[in-house]
Formats: structure tokens, sequence, C-alpha cells
């Protein structure tokens, strides 16, 4: 056993208790309230899910097992010379609540690192794609043939005690994230640069410094990925990605049933998909100006005339927050840092100056501020990978280190098949006193 898994087993054991005493003795007790909105409205707000990996503050933000995205990216290890901290360390605090060590972290990277290996028959499901092929339906199909490796498949035929189906879960988790940025990686190269030659794993590299290398992007991009991954690695346990991946595994699916399910809620234009909605944008609004920004006023009366079309400003607002998301805020430093002469920046810039202000006085958004993807495309697009499409495909990479380590713990506590219960359309209507 791994030390990361020691480690976790000491945590599981003593979190088992808690999980038993709040079914057993406060299981009747009233919790929250279903109004008849919620239920037409996609559930939205109903505190009906547990997860202890991360909790979306409407004024905070996201907290990673408590800590703010700022102390995440201070405490993390990092890299010499690096300014982001390892993707690796990030997988050890969802998992064990902790913040590791520098040795913890090289250890886990060299596990990691000798998980890489991806079997021939998965390169082979990606080159049977047509080259005009979406890279996420790739990724969902690369992610689905791994399913054949899963351990935990090969233990639960051969029979294990379900206080044991965290182990075998974990072990196809850890292989399943070793695995994902290659592939993503490799679909990369395939669709976009076809005429170079692919780049095998550098085994001397942390994860994010790996798929700079294999995406062949020279630093700091690894800094970038480590950021990227980082930021998007979880946002509770109800949006539609992370909800996918643990209402799949609830039936016991494996992780790669669960994970491959989970992109495919990703591809979702309502989920992972906005960032490449405000890159649109931005370019539509340079094409406009002719490349130059406008002052504020000029900047203005261009953000009302949208609103006034009837039409959003992608980016801005957020279901949950109340306040700038600090994973824009993450990257606006990065930015403010490394590009702040980037032609697509200074909009963004400009925006951030303007549109607040537009938003509060219009007075139909709930949340004036921006959100994560009115910056993240910008960065990438600077950087050189300016294929909209792949953009979900990093989304994808940072959510699967939050959703697995969700269903390592799923199977540690013994959460049941998800099942809520539906009712007719009749019957709400009855419910809420509308006489037919």
């Amino acid at each position: 056993m791994n030390k990361l898994k020691e480690v976790l087993y000491s945590k599981i054991e003593a979190h088992r208790p808690r999980t038993r005493r709040l079914a057993k003795e406060y299981g009747d007790v009233v919790v929250d309230q279903v109004h008849a909105r919620q239920i037409v409205g996609g559930m939205r707000g109903i505190k009906c899910l547990i997860s202890d990996i991360s909790y979306l503050d409407p004024y905070e933000g996201i907290r990673y097992r408590g800590y703010t995205l700022p102390e995440v990216f201070e405490k993390l290890p990092k890299p010499d010379g690096a300014e982001m901290p390892y993707v690796e360390g990030l997988y050890y605090l969802l998992l064990t609540g902790d913040i590791p060590t520098r040795e913890q972290v090289e250890d886990l990277i060299i596990d990691m690192n000798n998980r890489r290996i991806i079997p021939k028959y998965v390169w082979d499901v990606i080159d049977s794609f047509p080259s005009e092929s979406h890279p996420m339906a790739i990724l969902s199909a690369a992610v689905m043939s791994l399913e054949r490796e899963s351990l935990f498949n090969i233990k639960y035929r051969q029979g294990m005690k379900k206080t044991d189906y965290w182990d075998p879960t974990y072990e196809d988790a850890t292989n399943l994230l070793a695995k994902i940025p290659l592939i993503g990686a490799y679909i990369y190269r395939k669709l976009y640069h076809p005429e170079g030659a692919h780049r095998y794993p550098d085994p001397t590299l942390d994860l994010g410094a790996n798929f700079a290398y294999m995406m062949g992007k020279d630093k700091p991009y690894d800094d970038v990925s480590r950021m990227y991954f980082i930021i998007h690695a979880d946002h509770e346990a109800g949006n539609v990605s992370a909800h996918t991946g643990h209402l799949i595994a609830s039936s016991l699916s494996d992780v790669y049933y669960a994970v491959s399910g989970m992109i495919n809620g990703l591809a979702g234009p309502l989920h992972g998909l906005a960032n490449q909605e405000v890159l649109r944008w931005l370019h539509g609004l340079m094409e406009k100006f002719g490349d130059k920004v406008p002052g504020e006023e000029e900047l203005r009366a261009y953000v009302w005339d949208t609103l006034n079309s009837g039409q959003v400003i992608p980016g801005y607002g957020h279901a949950v927050l109340r306040r700038t998301d600090p994973r824009y805020m993450v990257q606006r430093e990065f930015c403010l840092k490394h590009l702040p002469d980037d032609p697509l920046f200074k909009y963004v810039d400009a925006l951030y100056k303007v549109v607040p202000d537009v938003l509060k006085e219009h007075g139909k958004a709930k949340n004036p501020w921006p959100n994560v993807d009115a910056q993240s495309g910008v960065v990438q697009w600077h950087y050189g990978v300016r294929e909209y499409d792949f953009y979900t495909v990093l989304f994808a990479i940072g959510r699967s280190i939050g959703v697995l380590s969700n269903i390592i713990w799923d199977r540690a506590l013994g959460y049941p098949i998800e099942r809520p219960k539906s009712i007719t359309t009749d019957m709400l209507e009855e419910m809420v006193g509308i006489k037919k």
C-alpha cells in the first residue's frame, strides 16, 4: 500500500462512524424544504447530496476541503521555479483533507508516473475516429475503452466486502487520473497537429509539466496547465459533470463508466462549453472595434446595446456565486503578470472594469461579477491553443480530479444507489393547490 493510500485508509476508518451515526440516530431530522420552483427548475439549490471534497460558498467561492482557492495556491507544494502547485498535491488534499508535504507529493508523483502506461488499443480507438470528430466524443470513448482494465470489476466478481469497495476504486481512479492527461494531449495532436510526431510522456515530469510537454508547449504553459486543472477540479457535487459521475458510480459502475459519463455531461453548451462562447463574443467585439480597445463610455454603450437586444454578456453571472469568481481572479493575476499586453486580455480587463456596474444598473443579474469562463479561454488562446472545441477537454481533465476523489469516498462510506422520487405534473398541481 503506497503512502497516500495508507493515509486515506486511516481517514476512511475515522469517518465511517460519523456517517453511520447520522443515518441511525438522526435519520428523521428535516434539513431542507423543497419548493415547487425547485422541482420544475432542475432541483436547483435542494440540499440532498454530500461531498466533503468541495463546497461552493456564494461569497468566498469554491473551497477545497475547507481551503479557499488563494489558500490552496499558497499552501500546496510547488515544483522548483514554478508559480503553480503540483496537481498531484491537490489530489492528495482532496482525498485526505491534509496539505501534503513536498516529500508526500513526490512520492505520489512517482506512483502516478508508474501508472501512465496506456494499452495500445486505446490509441487505436482514438485513431479510428474521423479527423473532424469532436475531441470530447473521442475522450469519452477512449476513457470508456479503458473499462476493461478495471480492478474494481475483477475484485467485485471475485467477491469482496462492501467496506473494501474503496480500495480497488482508489486504484482505478488513480490509474485513470495518471492516464487521462496523456489521452487528452494525444487527441490534441491527432486532431490539430497531425504533422508532428506524438510525444511520449517524460517520466521526470509532474502531471502539469508532462501535459505541457506532450502538447508541445514551452514554459510557462506547464504552470498554465497546473493552474487550469486545479481551478476546474471540483465545484460541489451538484453540477452536471460532478453529479453525473456520482450518479453513475452509485450503481457500482466503475470509474471508467462514471468519468466517461461525466465527460458527456460536461460537453453540453450549458456547462463546459461556456468558455468557448466567451471567446467567440470577445473576437466579435474586437472585430467591431477594429482591434482597438474602446474607452469605458464606448464599451458601456456596447454592453447596454447587447443587454437591450435581449442577449447576455458571456462570462458574467453564476447560479450560486454572489461575487467575482476566485477562479477568475487566479487567472487574472496570472494574466496581469505574464500577458498584460495581449489584445484579448486587454478587452477582458476593460470589460471587468465596466460590466459589473452596468449589470447592477440593469438589475436583472443576481451576480454581476465575472465567472471562470470570462478568462480561461483567453489564457489558452495566448499560448497557442486556439481550437475552441479542445477547451472542454482541458476542463474534463481537471474536473476528473474532484469527481474521482468523490467516488472513492462514496465507496468508502457505503453511500447507496441514487434514486430520487419523481411525481407527475398533475400531482404537483394538486400539491400546490391548483384546482382543475
